[in-house]
């Protein structure tokens, strides 16, 4: 009797055991087949569990240089690749605007940001520069004021009295600084032209093909890009001036970061472009690599604040 009870119990946990077994391999085809709706591998996923029970997500803070939703978009696989290398998660944090986005910065909200050169070098107390971006194949970008070809305008000194709009926000190194050194070197200070700004730097340059502003102020490079060649004809406007060329947009990471973290972070980033994936992952940001980067690479920035914002203070 006690052998019939004892297997029939050996039979009940084998039965309970098989179901089990069924549910975990059917819960398993389900996330797979969520995985695959979304794009992303398994491997792209997956982070070692002792690693990632252990450790908290790191923050990656993306500024709000594009929309939050294409921003994501274009930096989740990066953030998938940074984690699976890492053994830790790597979570995307993006803002709707700059003043928001400046905000998480001075909070130290974020492990890893990705921001432009104004932030960089009002936040070097806080966080140390590791890579730059590079596009299109170079490492270094110009401010430029654009114009409609059809304006009739020709010089910078011709936009006084004019409408100019700017990306972002006075804090846009690319979209705001860098054009106004230019309309300051040509003799107008602000007051001496109407100041307008769209909500991000692709915007300003859509503004003028569209007519509602004289001028924009944004990167050179803006208007190879594809969110801004989808939205307008290019070829309607050019470029009325350009500054010099200077290091491309920065990625830095907490000054308590332990250096280990640190430069393993930027080997990562800068030996994408060396590898299959990594050149995809980089094609997905619409970028072609990442350069290493230094505090002193961002001295001709600083230079160029100290003459537009010289109320601004810029910690070493």
């Amino acid at each position: 009797m006690t052998e019939g009870i004892k297997g029939a119990r050996d039979a009940r946990r084998t039965l309970a055991d098989t179901r089990a077994g069924t549910a975990l391999a059917g819960r398993r085809r389900i996330m797979l087949g969520l995985l695959a709706g979304l794009g992303l591998s398994l491997a792209e996923r997956s982070i070692p569990a002792a690693l990632a029970a252990s450790e908290p997500p790191l923050v990656m803070g993306i500024f709000p240089r594009r929309q939050a939703t294409l921003t994501t978009e274009l930096y989740a696989p990066l953030a998938a690749y940074l984690g699976r290398e890492l053994g830790r998660e790597v979570r995307i944090v993006t803002a709707k605007d700059f003043d928001a986005f400046w905000d998480g910065v001075e909070q130290r909200r974020f492990d890893i940001v990705h921001y432009n050169q104004f932030h960089y070098v009002r936040s070097a107390d806080k966080y140390r520069v590791i890579a730059h971006n590079e596009e299109f194949g170079t490492g270094t970008v110009a401010g430029a004021l654009y114009v409609r070809k059809d304006s009739g305008i020709t010089a910078i000194a011709q936009l006084r009295g004019r409408k100019i709009v700017f990306g972002g926000g006075t804090d846009a190194m690319m979209s705001y600084i860098l054009p106004s050194y230019l309309l300051l070197e040509a003799g107008l200070k602000p007051g001496d032209y109407e100041t307008v700004f769209s909500k991000n730097p692709p915007n300003s340059l859509i503004s003028l093909y569209h007519g509602q502003a004289d001028a924009s102020g944004a990167g050179d490079i803006l208007i190879d890009l594809p969110v801004v060649r989808e939205a307008m004809d290019t070829a309607t406007v050019t470029h009325l001036g350009m500054t010099e060329r200077v290091l491309h947009l920065p990625w830095a990471v907490r000054k308590d970061m332990p250096q280990a973290l640190a430069t393993r972070i930027q080997a990562l980033l800068v030996g994408l472009k060396a590898r299959e994936e990594g050149r995809a992952i980089l094609a997905r940001a619409e970028m072609t690599g990442f350069g290493p980067a230094r505090d002193a690479d961002y001295d001709p920035h600083r230079r160029i604040i100290r003459k537009v914002m010289p109320a601004i203070d810029i910690p070493r």
